[in-house]
């Protein structure tokens, strides 16, 4: 009896152990890489918006940029922002790949890509706001649509949108990553 228990404790030590969060981080340093160029160029993208309306006089000109509008500028911080961190944070995710236990890093990053998350969140539907009522306006504010005028600036602007959900996407994925890694700790 004694044989059959201790060859029960040594296929307890022989079952293979499991490899940890490898993939997950793996997965998570991909992520994080798809995030930054969806950030670093809904930033461009919007930085870069400009046009200018052709006048039938020659000193009048009429020009929309990013600048006019200080919605459209805290967009464009506000990705740059997440933008550096996403590019710091790789270290930690690269680190998660190598050591594939860490717990207060992932804690932390979790911390941080919700912080992220948010303030991505709020740049992009703070312009997602504006850009909307670029191309419907509002009839009872008397605020008239302008992008019948400014089809490449407003274009630009819709196209920015799209890399910043994506990012907020990618955060929220990121998030749900994070946390599946630490339960299985």
């Amino acid at each position: 009896m004694s044989d059959a228990s201790e060859a029960g404790d040594d296929s307890k030590d022989s079952m293979p152990k499991p490899k940890g969060n490898r993939g997950i981080s793996f997965l998570d340093f991909i992520m994080r890489i798809v995030a930054i160029l969806g950030t670093l160029g809904s930033a461009i993208a919007m930085g870069t918006s400009n046009e200018d309306l052709p006048s039938f006089k020659q000193f009048i000109r009429f020009k929309a940029e990013y600048k006019d509008l200080p919605t459209f500028t805290f967009f464009v911080v506000a990705n740059s922002i997440v933008s550096a961190y996403l590019a710091v944070s790789l270290v930690l995710s690269i680190l998660h790949i190598v050591m594939s236990g860490a717990r207060i890093t992932r804690v932390v990053l979790i911390f941080f890509d919700t912080l992220m998350m948010g303030f991505l969140t709020s740049g992009a539907s703070a312009a997602a706001a504006i850009v909307y009522l670029a191309h419907k306006g509002n009839a009872r504010a008397n605020w008239i649509a302008i992008c019948h005028q400014y089809n490449s600036f407003c274009d630009r602007a819709s196209g920015s949108l799209v890399g910043s959900f994506i990012g907020v996407l990618v955060f929220l994925l990121l998030i749900i990553l994070s946390a599946l890694a630490l339960s299985r700790n």
